[in-house]
Parts: structure tokens; sequence; C-alpha cells
């Protein structure tokens, strides 16, 4: 009797996870992970930080290889997908105490020298796919809204395959907060209701959709909706046709992938 008791499952959120009766929770899926270092590939350097020794919050930093005719370097400060609850590489997170780590360097004491030396923060893009893209949205809102520091620029957004919500409620977001109805009355996940969404900060946003993606048109109604909030800045909408979501995390190989790049990084240098 006690076994069946504790082996009771009370919440089931497939792929994610499952809550038991006793509080024991399972994952369906474990992400593999590697470590920070030496891209000998691309000459890419990767490390980790923490940026909150009160919470222990990481996170980590990426920087190409630098010749001598680079000055500095826009920032992406990218927000991972994973269903709010899956997906990273060290667990706990943060995502506005992150974005104020970012600003601490704007006068070039901060301390990342990395950031310090090569980092122009005139020049920051928030971004992110599935719920990472509600994440870097709702930050770059908050942004807007109470603002940075001086001398920190937010330019623009890559929203990639969004994950916000319709009027049925979300169960599993209900669950992981539940102080949120899950549903199209929160801001969080519906940013139509959010009274604030005309002070987005940043000049520009790309939004990124996926064909066969289930989230398709909520991405779209999302480039529809910032276009008509009147805010001030300009929304590119992006669709990949054929593939799924977030196909270029499950299936990198696609021929598909390539151009998706190409159009952020086009997104992110362009004047």
């Amino acid at each position: 009797m006690d076994s069946i008791s504790t082996n009771e499952i009370t919440h089931n959120f497939p792929p994610f996870f499952k809550v038991y009766k006793d509080g024991r929770v399972e994952r369906y899926m474990m992400f593999e992970t590697a470590d920070a270092g030496h891209d000998p590939s691309t000459g890419v350097q990767s490390k980790d930080v923490v940026i909150s020794p009160e919470t222990g919050v990481k996170a980590r930093i990426f920087i190409p290889k630098i010749d001598g005719s680079i000055n500095k370097l826009p920032v992406f400060v990218h927000y991972h997908g994973g269903g709010f609850c899956a997906g990273s590489a060290m667990g706990k997170r943060d995502s506005w105490a992150g974005l104020q780590w970012v600003a601490t360097h704007t006068n070039g004491l901060g301390p990342e020298p990395w950031l310090n030396n090569h980092a122009d923060l005139g020049r920051v893009f928030l971004g992110g796919e599935s719920a990472g893209a509600n994440i870097a949205h709702f930050e770059a809102v908050r942004a807007g809204t109470i603002g940075l520091v001086a001398g920190l620029k937010i330019q623009g957004l890559l929203i990639v395959h969004p994950f916000f919500v319709v009027k049925e409620p979300d169960k599993m977001y209900k669950f992981l907060c539940p102080s949120s109805t899950g549903c199209n009355d929160d801001p969080k996940l519906n940013p139509e209701v959010d009274p604030n969404l005309k002070s987005t900060a940043g000049d520009r946003v790309l939004v990124c959709v996926a064909e066969k993606d289930w989230l398709r048109n909520r991405g779209v109604a999302y480039y529809e909706i910032l276009n008509k909030s009147g805010w001030n800045g300009n929304v590119e909408l992006y669709e990949t046709l054929g593939e799924d979501h977030c196909f270029h995390m499950f299936n990198f190989n696609s021929e598909n992938v390539g151009p998706l790049i190409d159009k952020m990084i086009h997104f992110v240098n362009q004047d």
C-alpha cells in the first residue's frame, strides 16, 4: 500500500517532467552538457561566471577570436528555452539579474574583463528560443519600463519560436508558477494584455517562426500585436518553411539552419 501511494503520480507534463505524491520529480529527458573552454575549430572561447554571489546564479559567456582590427563587439544576451523548467547547463537562472550584471560594465570597470575590453554596451540584443523568447521579450519590456544603467542600450530582440499562450490555460506553467492563471490574461504569457508593451526596449525586433510548429500562429500574433501596440520600433517576421519547433536546436543538420542563422546575424549587424 505504501509503495502504491509513493508511486502515485499527481502531475504529469511530458516531455518535461512528472511529479509523484511524495514530492519526487522525475524528468523525462536529460540534456547533454558541454564544458566551457576553447573551440579550436572556430576560435571561440567560453567560460562560466557567477553573476550573483548571493544566489549562486551563473552565466556562460562567449567571445570570438579577436584580431587587431576588431574594437568593440555587440552583446547578445541569450535566454535558453525548455518550457521554463529544462535546458540549463547550470540549473539556477535569474534573467533580470543577468541583464543587470551586464549593465555593470558600462563604465569599463565591471567584474568581467571580456566585457570591459570588448563589449559595445550601446549595441545590446536580447533573444531566445521557445520559453527563452518569452523571457527575452518580458525582460525588454521591463527594461523599457523601469530603465537600466545609463550607457547600456538594448538595440533589438531576436524572438525565436516563442511560447506564448492562448485562452486555454497552460497547466504546466500554472504548476510552475502558481500565482499565474496560466492563461492569456497573464502579460508574461500574452503580450497583448501587457499595458507596458509599447515601452519595450529596443528599436527593432525579429520574430522567427516555423511552418510546422504548433506555436507558429502565436509567434505571428506577437508580430501583429507589437506592430499595432504603439511601440516606436520596427518588427520583422521571418518564417522557415517545412520545419518544426526549434528545429535548429534538435535538427542542426537541416539545410534550413544556415539561412536562419544568417538572418539573425544580418539582423544584429544591420545599421
